[in-house]
């Protein structure tokens, strides 16, 4: 199999696992991915709605995307490691993949930053989610595991779109720290306006993220 080389991503500098072996731990990552996703968005948008919550809502939202860029990711990585694809043809599919999953970051920060200023507009009160709290609590762990590790795969197979997959995840640990934090301060302190602040920071994390992406901003070393 042919060697996918982008001149964002350098080799690494340790002897690392054959092709197939790193091919096989990305799958992994991408089915982990979108295994949590999905469970963290049904119980992300259903506490979102239930508490009238905009930040933890966009939260929600962010896992529908980001599971969408797990399944961009496993059609990539299962074309090379089954041998449909190689040379030209695998480097374009994985330019698409890096273009899809960082569109889908532009999307995403469009629609909560709109939510976010509509709230504040029309200063829309949440209530405190304990549901929320804790789910973007756990996500903060688990996101930032899935990054580290795809930063990692990406720089061993020279994949800009592993290394934009890994931007992306990173976004999300820092949605959720950022929705922790407006839950959190909306609950403790009664202050309504720190749920669609909050909102707003995430709009402006996911954005300059998904502009790297798409212009290869981060080595993938």
């Amino acid at each position: 199999m042919e060697h996918v080389h982008d001149d964002a991503c350098c080799a690494p500098a340790q002897p690392v696992a054959p092709r197939q072996d790193q091919l096989l731990t990305a799958l992994r990552l991408e089915y982990m991915t979108v295994g949590w996703n999905v469970v963290e968005g049904t119980i992300g948008i259903s506490a979102a709605l239930a508490a009238g919550s905009v930040a933890l809502l966009g939260f929600g939202i962010d896992s529908g995307i980001e599971s969408a860029a797990g399944l961009t990711m496993i059609w990539r990585l299962r074309a090379e490691r089954q041998g449909r694809l190689a040379g030209e043809q695998l480097a374009a599919l994985e330019l698409r993949a890096q273009k899809q999953i960082s569109g889908s970051l532009f999307v995403l920060a469009a629609y909560i930053a709109a939510d976010a200023a509509h709230a504040l507009w029309t200063q829309h009160r949440p209530e405190f989610s304990a549901v929320g709290v804790a789910l973007t609590a756990i996500s903060l762990l688990i996101m930032r595991h899935l990054a580290q590790a795809k930063r990692r795969v990406a720089v061993a197979l020279g994949s800009p779109a592993m290394a934009a997959d890994a931007l992306q995840t990173t976004a999300c640990w820092w949605l959720s720290l950022a929705t922790l934090i407006g839950v959190g301060l909306n609950g403790a302190l009664g202050w309504w306006w720190a749920d669609p602040v909050a909102a707003l920071a995430i709009a402006a994390l996911v954005a300059k993220e998904g502009r790297e992406a798409w212009h290869g901003g981060h080595d993938c070393c």
